[in-house]
């Protein structure tokens, strides 16, 4: 099948490395114009460089930090100067610190808010109006399964995902028309360096060895096993191509049949 992805310009939010990283190096291989960020440059810089000697293609990487409220407008007026715009932007950002709903204070809640809502909806709406104007654009943010199941122990990850949800549902009704489709791609447990300190702190939370805690957690999955990223990119780069037109305000789950709910 063709994704109908060659030259067109993408953007991936956090993508130095992890699940943003694999979603980068996925859309790259289909032939997509590429740029990356994150808040290391000489890690970007190396990391763009691996991308392009693994599939040839062209990548750029912009220097970020979507914590600072700056941040959108930054990545925007860059991405614009130097591609014009961008065709697929997909929005991600790491994750906050474990915990549970009782150790939440109004004060972390401000403060992770900007990385994780603020500065997304804020460089969406930035890049937006080209997407509109040529009546093509693919819009995913990547969440995570707590925004259907909660996750224990990750309670703000849980509470500040799940805004993205109406937000995007909302956002989708609103540019359909116009032949821009926004998705949300759910993660189950992916094998990354974020599961791996996720279980490290339910091994130090429980008392446990962190074999005993991924053991355990395998085997809640029906598929017995953590996800690859390369299987969760392969998704991605579905929903963000030119066959997945009538696919949008969904949330589609890559998690291993590991969420419950149908």
């Amino acid at each position: 099948m063709d994704l109908g992805l060659r030259n067109k310009r993408a953007l991936v939010l956090a993508s130095s490395q992890g699940l943003g990283r694999g979603v980068a190096t996925a859309l790259s291989a289909e032939g997509a114009v590429f740029t990356i960020t994150g808040r290391d440059a000489s890690k970007l810089q190396d990391v763009a460089y691996q991308i392009a000697a693994e599939t040839g293609g062209e990548v750029d990487y912009i220097e970020a930090d979507l914590a600072d409220p700056d941040s959108a407008r930054k990545i925007a007026e860059a991405v614009t100067a130097r591609r014009g715009g961008v065709d697929i932007l997909v929005n991600n950002c790491g994750g906050p610190p474990p915990g549970t709903a009782r150790d939440i204070t109004g004060e972390q809640v401000m403060a992770q808010t900007q990385a994780m809502i603020g500065s997304i909806i804020d460089l969406t709406n930035r890049l937006l109006p080209t997407m509109v104007e040529r009546g093509w654009g693919r819009i995913l943010t990547l969440a995570s399964s707590g925004v259907e199941q909660p996750i224990p122990n990750l309670a703000m990850s849980n509470t500040l995902r799940s805004a993205l949800v109406g937000w995007t549902k909302s956002l989708a009704t609103e540019v359909a028309a116009q032949g821009v489709t926004c998705n949300m791609l759910l993660p189950g447990r992916v094998d990354t360096a974020r599961t791996r300190q996720i279980d490290e702190a339910n091994a130090k939370k429980q008392g446990k060895s962190v074999d005993d805690i991924r053991a355990a957690s395998q085997a809640s999955i029906p598929m017995g096993r953590y996800g690859e990223v390369s299987e969760y990119a392969a998704v991605a780069c579905f929903l963000c191509s030119t066959p997945a037109s009538y696919i949008t305000g969904s949330k589609l789950r890559c998690d291993g049949g590991s969420i419950r709910s149908v």
